[in-house]
């Protein structure tokens, strides 16, 4: 079975740093991007980082340049989302996804999601 577990999350004041942490089992970890969402209440999901051995690094929104960097692990097939200085509107439930194209099929997986809030 396809599971990818984030953990990490949890209670920080701003300015703060937490790291994510996606755990992917049962698919070739190689073949896939692996991207991290967020969604905060009332928004709609909006893309984070995505990290892939085909195309690298990819910043989704201007809000983590600078702050948020995204690394793997391929010998644990997880990815790693670093997140320093922290802010409030970074307040969110934060989603891992798996995605790829395979023989001419779109995959397309998520974790069950982890809390990050920050204090003022």
């Amino acid at each position: 079975d396809v599971q990818l577990q984030a953990s990490g999350g949890g209670l920080v004041q701003a300015g703060g740093s937490l790291r994510l942490s996606c755990a992917a089992s049962g698919f070739e970890f190689d073949d896939y991007s692996i991207a991290w969402f967020r969604q905060a209440p009332g928004k709609e999901r909006e893309g984070v980082l995505c990290i892939s051995s085909r195309e690298g690094i990819t910043f989704y929104g201007d809000f983590a340049k600078g702050r948020f960097t995204i690394f793997s692990d391929n010998a644990r097939n997880t990815v790693y989302l670093q997140m320093n200085s922290l802010k409030p509107e970074d307040t969110a439930v934060y989603y891992c996804n798996a995605n790829a194209w395979l023989t001419s099929l779109r995959y397309d997986y998520w974790g069950q999601g982890t809390q990050v809030t920050v204090s003022s």
